[in-house]
């Protein structure tokens, strides 16, 4: 196993482990948190795939941009999760 296979499946675990805890989280924050980290997690592949381009509007948007739309929408709605009743 080279290096850079072993880095490959760590960081598609990375985007699997933070997607599932996206979904099950129980808290709004933390649903948060854990999009803004597969966003990231997402991004280190596609510069493992050599695609820096494509890195960079990923972390702008999909981790910076979503991130921050979300926690002020959440500050502004008041929103709850499940266990935040």
């Amino acid at each position: 196993m080279t290096p850079v296979y072993i880095l490959n499946t760590l960081i598609v675990l990375g985007i699997v482990v933070s997607a599932v805890l996206t979904v099950t989280a129980k808290r709004t924050l933390s649903s948060i948190i854990c999009l803004a980290a597969c966003g990231a997690f997402i991004s280190l592949e596609f510069i493992m795939l050599q695609a820096p381009d494509v890195a960079i509007a990923e972390a702008a948007v999909g981790v910076v941009l979503t991130t921050i739309i979300f926690v002020v929408a959440l500050r502004k709605t008041g929103g709850k999760g499940e266990d935040e009743k």
